[in-house]
Parts: C-alpha cells; structure tokens; sequence
C-alpha cells in the first residue's frame, strides 16, 4: 500500500459524511472506551475523541504513513483522551479494554474479516458493541466495469494483468452471519445498505481515483498515473454524466454491522 494522507484527507468527504451517519448510532454518554479500527489520517478518531471527554478513544491502522500523520494533526497536548497505533486490523492486541468497537471505510481493505472480529471479539468488555461500516458485495460496480474495460485498451494493457482481480474484499451478510454467530455475538443490525457517493466535478472524481483506488492507478508508471485517471474518469463520465449541480455520482454499497458482545 502506499497512502498519501494528506491527498486522503482532501479527497475523502463521502467517507466523512457516512461516518457522522454511523457515529449517530452509538448513542455516546460520554466516557466509553472506544476503539477505532483503520482510522487513517485521523480526523473521525479525533471527531469521537471530542464526543467522549471523560472517554479514551485509541485509533490504529495498519499505515504508518497515515498514523504518523494522525499523532502530528490530533497531539496528546490538544486532545489527551485520544491515542494512535500502528496495529493491524487482522491482530488487534486488545484484551476486553473496550466498550466500542467503531471502523468506517475500511475493513473492504482487509483480506481476512474472521482474523478481525476474533481480535475485536477479544478487545472488546461483555457487553460491548461493534459497529461498522464497509464496502459490501455489489460495492461500487460501475467503478469495477470502466476501470476492467479501460485496462484492456491497447494503451494500457501491457501494465496490468491478463485476469485484473479486485484489491478489496466486499462481503455480504451471508458471509458475516455465521462469523458473528460463531464468535457469540448478539447480531442487532446486518445489512447491505446502497448509498450515492458524491464529489465535485470531474476532478473530485479524480481525486477520489487517485487516493482510493491505487491499487490499480499505482500499476501504471508514475509519468502516465495522471494520463491513466483522466482517461478513466471521461470513460465513466461518458456513461455516467456530471449532473446540474456539477457534481459525479457512483452507486455505492455498505456493509453494516451492529453487533453486541
């Protein structure tokens, strides 16, 4: 992987905005301990620190590069209720210290979501509630299409693979019933949830492209990345236009989970 955090926290408001719809679920009082699992460049970890003053709120991810930029963004000396961690989300370390688990955008990601429950099985109190949020079975379709079909032009096809497999792993509640089960959860809430992502214009686009799928940008050389996400946004745009307010849309689905302990 190679994030670029400060691209990511520009380019990531539709992650934003679907974290503050999750974060109204938690019903907070306040001083609960609460872990944040992929917190990236920090600004949801720091944003639930605020809401749990007499709480501890730890983040942890698996990118150095975005920790790094989290703990010089969010210090101790401004919020000393809130932490972060180089962890990752497949070996989490806790051992019942939490009273939330909380990951939004992230676990889509991680190639092994049974490793991750066992640990926030693990981290959590009796009692203690996961929820979550994830790219789901279906996820972000269109997206999948033109990149597969842009990548089989003769322009490109010499830097991909002959069979282009899917960076992120995209689960569905079939997959997820039985992991919760097995490990004794409480199942609330299971559910693949469509949702309309949003951003500004064709360069929004690209600046979503570029800091979230570069996976695939990243196989192209560095010289023709920008060449590459050009020709791929007027690809998607052709189908799928800007609208009257000058805004790009791509069909979306989540994964959500809320499950008790």
């Amino acid at each position: 992987m190679n994030w670029k955090p400060q691209d990511y926290a520009r380019n990531s408001a539709a992650q934003l905005q679907w974290a503050q719809t999750l974060i109204e679920r938690l019903n907070l009082t306040g001083s609960e301990q609460l872990l944040d699992v992929g917190c990236g460049d920090g600004k949801i970890t720091a944003h639930l620190a605020q809401q749990l003053p007499q709480g501890l709120v730890v983040g942890v991810d698996v990118a150095a590069e975005m920790i790094a930029y989290a703990q010089a963004i969010y210090p101790p000396t401004t919020q000393p209720n809130l932490k972060f961690a180089c962890q990752d989300a497949r070996s989490l370390s806790f051992e019942t210290q939490f009273d939330l688990i909380f990951s939004n955008a992230v676990l889509h990601w991680v190639d092994d979501h049974w490793a991750f429950l066992q640990g926030a099985h693990r981290a959590l109190k009796p009692g203690g509630k996961l929820i979550l949020s994830c790219g789901g079975q279906g996820n972000a379709a269109d997206i999948v299409a033109t990149f597969t079909a842009l990548v089989q032009e003769p322009t490109w096809q010499a830097d991909f693979p002959l069979s282009l497999a899917l960076p992120y792993t995209f689960h569905s509640p079939a997959d997820y019933q039985p992991w919760l089960q097995a490990l004794n959860f409480q199942i609330q809430r299971l559910e693949l949830v469509p949702k309309d992502m949003t951003h500004p214009g064709a360069d929004g686009l690209a600046g979503w492209i570029r800091t979230t799928w570069f996976p695939w940008v990243n196989l192209v050389p560095e010289a023709r990345q920008a060449e590459f996400v050009a020709q791929f946004c007027d690809r998607y745009l052709a189908k799928f236009p800007v609208d009257e307010q000058g805004l790009t849309h791509v069909r979306m689905v989540r994964l959500e989970v809320e499950a008790q302990k």
